[in-house]
């Protein structure tokens, strides 16, 4: 099910777990240091061990003098089933690149402080995550906040006399609040809804507190929000993205949603609040807006204020609008009023006339300008690649970019030309012994006569006199793009160096394609997008050195459920399949999941409302009601903390698949998500994944 990210989808969800697992790693003083590796790769192919030895990098900060970057590489440690992220800086150019942190400790949320003369970062050093800071060169490590609990995000205001920072706070009563002569009992007492999200049980919410910063500690912490029961910044993925300093550190600008309970499950209309700083007052800035509203920015000259912005309420795959409000006049201009795709990511321009944003268009993420008077846009940057972020820095962009056989490097990027030039060349060592698959683009004629584009990745040196066996891959979300991405868990290129050829459509209901395309699956599950996966792997079932009596289908999470349906309605195509994380009965699903909004909208409504035509189409085509169809080997992955799709759906579909005599696998994770975050667990995930598909396609 889909998930909201500044980030590249697929790649985020793994650097969210990655991220947070090195958050926690062994904080020990004498915990071995997880750095990077020397990794040799045995001719040319990669492996899993080998997928997991890249260095991970995210997080650019560029100086205030623009001088130079900072940011983070995540490493891992297969052995000590462990992450840790370093600290980097370099010049603009790419030279003078250094390593300034060395520790177990994690250094995350790293951002330049008194001019670029110091860094601020988070470090859990004391038993909690708290912020530290330290010289430019990483000498001089000093902690220089004491809150009780943990810090998650912070930053500094301009002028460096406050500090905003995320800390979660206490929601709802615990039994035993309740009954206090019950300490030891373990059961939670719930009266309403979301009660769970995503991978957690909700006892604690994220709030939004201010602190005073006399350079040296924090003083006089004040809760923004109060004693008012709601999320800031939102969960589950919501960080300082979601929150703003004005330029002149008066007020901040944050995004909430001011709801809860059965109110908050049926709704995504957040809205983005100003609060000042001196008088306490609080105003609602996109009251009337009735989607999300999300990741106000400032203009560095304070007229403006940027947000996103979807239109419907209870519709989370909305286009992701940019918008602009003078903050003097309180004019809203919808800036991509006809620009047909959505706003993944935005940053002023220095002339405070122009944003730069990120958007998936035909499945590459690429980087525009648009002007918020004149609602001009241009491209800036092409290729067969994604951008994830950019750091402004004169007249160049300092940005991370990935595609399916690279991952994240961090580029300098020509605001003029769009001309980029690599600067980390941090997994250069690894990427130059990897022999890479060849990654094509096809348009592919779908039932209803459109033009689909599908990625199709061959096998490390492919011989088109050979047959080889195939893998459809199905997409997640089901909103979410197959643009140029790259993962730790669905890496096309990982699939492919192990003999297949990977064929991933961009389906109907995916964005990149205009809103009609995205739209079309809403309320027509097992619809026209199966026959679109059909036809993908139907056209490239004819080319000569394909297999067809060798194919099989693989996704997550709605790709899980497509994998599903397919079992039961694919006419003896595959020959084996395999599902993570997926959803099997779809009337279940609709009582078992969190966020009500979204089985609305994508199903049409509830199961038991029998006048609902709609709806019922939906539940109509629910994978389990075609069991009896099942004829081909089935392999279930899911976690048992995933609570946005329970493992009850994975243990349901592998029952079915047991009792009618399928040959059926299935490799449950006790302490795993709707991801699979830990590296000892993904090297299994990957192990399993091609000893399955080994068996039956090979």
């Amino acid at each position: 099910m889909k998930y909201k990210s500044i980030m590249a989808l697929l790649c985020s969800a793994t650097m969210i777990a990655c991220n947070s697992a090195g958050k926690k790693a062994d904080q020990t003083d004498d915990a071995p240091v997880i750095g990077k590796a020397t990794v040799k790769v045995e001719n040319g192919i990669m492996t899993p061990e080998v997928l997991y030895s890249f260095g991970r990098v995210t997080d650019v900060q560029v100086s205030p003098d623009k001088s130079k970057f900072l940011y983070g590489v995540t490493y891992v440690s297969i052995d000590q089933n462990k992450t840790n992220r370093e600290l980097f800086s370099m010049n603009l150019d790419g030279s003078d690149k250094k390593q300034i942190t060395q520790t177990a400790k994690s250094e995350n949320n790293a951002v330049w402080i008194k001019g670029g003369a110091k860094i601020a970062f988070l470090s859990i050093e004391s038993g909690s995550s708290q912020i530290w800071e330290m010289n430019a060169d990483g000498t001089g490590r000093k902690q220089i906040s004491d809150i009780e609990g943990d810090i998650n995000g912070f930053t500094f205001s301009p002028d460096e006399k406050k500090i905003m920072y995320i800390k979660n706070v206490k929601f709802g009563e615990r039994t035993v609040d309740k009954y206090p002569d019950l300490p030891k009992a373990s059961g939670r007492i719930i009266d309403d809804l979301m009660y769970k999200h995503w991978s957690e049980w909700i006892e604690e919410i994220p709030h939004t507190f201010v602190a005073d910063y006399d350079g040296n500690e924090l003083e006089n912490s004040i809760d923004i929000l109060g004693d008012e029961p709601y999320e800031c910044p939102m969960l589950p993925f919501g960080g300082t993205e979601q929150l703003a300093w004005s330029p002149d550190s008066k007020s901040i600008a944050y995004t909430c949603r001011k709801k809860k309970g059965v109110e908050y499950s049926l709704s995504t209309n957040s809205d983005i609040y100003l609060y000042n700083l001196k008088t306490k007052e609080t105003v609602n800035l996109t009251e009337g807006m009735m989607g999300y509203d999300t990741n106000p920015m400032f203009s560095p000259d304070g007229k403006y204020m940027a947000w996103q912005s979807m239109e419907r309420n209870g519709y989370e795959s909305d286009k992701n609008r940019l918008f602009v409000l003078n903050l003097e006049s309180k004019e809203k201009i919808y800036v991509t009023e006809k620009f047909d795709y959505n706003t993944d990511y935005i940053a002023w321009n220095e002339d405070s006339q122009s944003v730069y944003f990120i958007s998936c268009v035909e499945a590459k993420t690429h980087i525009f300008k648009a002007y918020i008077h004149t609602k001009e846009i241009s491209q800036l940057t092409k290729g067969d690649f994604d951008y994830e972020s950019f750091g402004i820095a004169g007249d160049k962009l300092i940005a991370l970019r990935h595609s399916m056989s690279k991952p994240n490097e961090i580029y300098s990027v020509n605001t003029t030309s769009g001309e980029a030039k690599e600067l980390s060349l941090e997994n250069k060592d690894i990427l130059d012994q990897l022999t890479m698959g060849k990654v094509e683009e096809r348009w592919i004629t779908t039932t209803d006569g459109k033009k689909m584009l599908t990625w199709i990745v061959y096998p490390p040196n492919f011989d088109p006199n050979k047959k080889y066996p195939a893998l459809l891959y199905c997409q997640g979300g089901p909103q979410s793009t197959v643009s140029q991405f790259w993962s730790y868990r669905w890496n096309p290129q990982m699939m492919a160096a192990n003999g297949y050829i990977i064929v991933a459509p961009n389906r109907r209901g995916l964005p990149g394609f205009g809103q009609e395309w995205l739209e079309q699956i809403s309320k027509d599950y097992g619809g026209q997008n199966m026959k679109d996966y059909l036809s993908a792997i139907d056209e490239m079932a004819k080319e000569p050195y394909v297999d067809a009596t060798k194919l099989g289908c693989t996704g997550a999470s709605y790709g899980g459920f497509s994998v599903y349906w397919l079992a039961g309605n694919h006419n003896k195509r595959f020959k084996a399949f395999l599902s993570h994380a997926g959803i099997f009965n779809l009337e279940a699903q609709y009582l078992e999941t969190e966020e009500m909004w979204f089985a609305n909208w994508d199903l049409g409504g509830s199961f038991w409302d029998r006048s609902n035509s709609i709806a019922q189409r939906s539940y109509a085509n629910s994978p389990h009601k075609f069991v009896e169809k099942w004829d081909t080997p089935i392999m279930i992955t899911h976690g048992e903390l995933d609570y946005r799709i329970l493992a009850s759906q994975g243990m349901m579909a592998f029952n079915a698949a047991k009792l009618r005599g399928i040959p059926a696998r299935m490799l449950i994770y006790p302490n795993e998500n709707h991801w699979i975050s830990q590296p000892q667990n993904g090297i299994l995930f990957q192990r399993e994944f091609f000893r399955w598909f080994d068996t039956y396609l090979k």
